[in-house]
């Protein structure tokens, strides 16, 4: 990576960073999008950093506040999202060692879906569903966490469904991203794809994300969360058709 690179990978982590702080999802997806489209580092690099920076998020927004949590439903889904993380990180394995052009079409092509599937106008539900509903989107949320370690589209579309306050809604999928990310760094060091450049982009950006939570947790246009997923969603809209895009043009060379 050259000296732009590295400043163009902060400004994305900071961009995902806010974007995360204030709606409580889109982290991974919109720094994955950004940095794929842009061509600034390997997929499977930026999904571990990913996996760090998730980490460094949830430490970063609870350091001086106490997690307010929907425990009925966050257990069942992380329980089913940590059990079916392997098989996203075997597919990823298996994807990038076979096939990388299909594996940025399929990325492109899930972002894509996030954002359509998440921009929907839904009505929240009459009443909290129960575990089963968030056991089977938590399960499909962990393969999606393993392969681009970005687990949050299903498991966001469930919870913000439901007739909860929203802080509680975005402090229990960070935790859930954080569970995720744990889970799927420690199998990626066992597998041996956890490397220095890894490490080298990570120590980068903490400091980034650091900074970004408290500046928009302090100074954040908290009331305008709505106009800020709004963005979030065409962002990533943005960058899933770009990773089309360039999957097409590359079968078609």
């Amino acid at each position: 990576m050259s000296l732009l690179d590295h400043v163009i990978f902060l400004l994305c982590v900071a961009l995902a960073t806010g974007a995360q702080t204030l709606t409580g999802f889109a982290f991974g997806l919109v720094l994955l999008g950004l940095t794929s489209v842009l061509a600034i580092a390997p997929l499977v690099e930026v999904t571990n950093v990913i996996s760090i920076l998730v980490l460094a998020n949830l430490a970063a927004l609870f350091a001086r506040r106490r997690p307010v949590l929907a425990k009925p439903q966050l257990l069942p889904a992380v329980a089913a999202s940590l059990l079916c993380v392997p098989l996203g990180v075997w597919l990823l394995h298996r994807f990038s060692a076979d096939a990388a052009m299909a594996l940025q079409m399929l990325l492109g092509a899930t972002i894509l879906g996030c954002a359509l599937l998440l921009g929907a106008r839904s009505r929240p539900f009459a009443q909290v569903s129960g575990a089963g509903p968030f056991a089977a989107v938590g399960a499909l949320s962990g393969v999606l966490g393993g392969l681009f370690s970005a687990s949050g589209p299903p498991i966001v579309y469930l919870f913000y469904r439901q007739p909860l306050p929203l802080d509680t809604i975005r402090h229990s999928l960070v935790v859930l991203f954080a569970a995720n990310s744990l889970w799927r760094l420690l199998l990626m060091v066992k597998d041996g794809a956890f490397t220095l450049t890894t490490v080298w982009m990570s120590l980068q950006a903490i400091p980034v994300v650091i900074a970004t939570t408290w500046l928009v947790q302090r100074y954040g246009p908290i009331q305008s969360v709505r106009l800020v997923r709004r963005l979030v969603l065409l962002l990533l809209a943005a960058a899933g058709l770009g990773l089309l895009g360039q999957g097409a043009a590359g079968f078609l060379r």
